[in-house]
């Protein structure tokens, strides 16, 4: 399936697909942002589709992805399942957990975890429509 913009839960999300072209750096984010301008509010990324330097905060990977996505007011969903690395890092953890309580960007382990997320808030207040 090519990524597509769907409406779940009342929002716009551009759910990507998992066997779409990797997310490794910031130019990357912004070609994630600029498919998302034709109207999804959010950006659900598989978390296969991710760097593995992204789940290595000393990189600066997720910092510089997810600075982009803020920057431009769209929300980053970071979609599957991510424990392997999350036992890993202590840090990694912590942004997990503080992402978790924003807006922005979030950590979910699949789909209908972020319909039920969608569901719990008010999109247009979140991103800033």
């Amino acid at each position: 399936m090519p990524d597509e913009i769907q409406e779940r839960a009342g929002a716009s999300v551009l759910v990507c697909d998992p066997d779409g072209p990797s997310v490794a750096t910031e130019q990357d984010a912004l070609d994630l942002i600029g498919a998302a301008f034709l109207g999804a509010q959010v950006v659900a990324v598989p978390a296969s589709r991710l760097d593995e330097r992204f789940f290595s905060l000393g990189t600066r990977v997720a910092g510089e992805i997810m600075q982009k996505f803020v920057n431009y007011r769209l929300r980053l969903v970071i979609v599957g399942d991510i424990s392997q690395h999350l036992v890993a890092s202590s840090a990694l953890r912590a942004l997990v957990t503080e992402s978790n309580r924003s807006d922005h960007i979030w950590f979910v382990p699949d789909l209908d975890a972020l319909d039920a997320r969608l569901n719990g808030i008010d999109v247009s207040r979140a991103t800033g429509s």
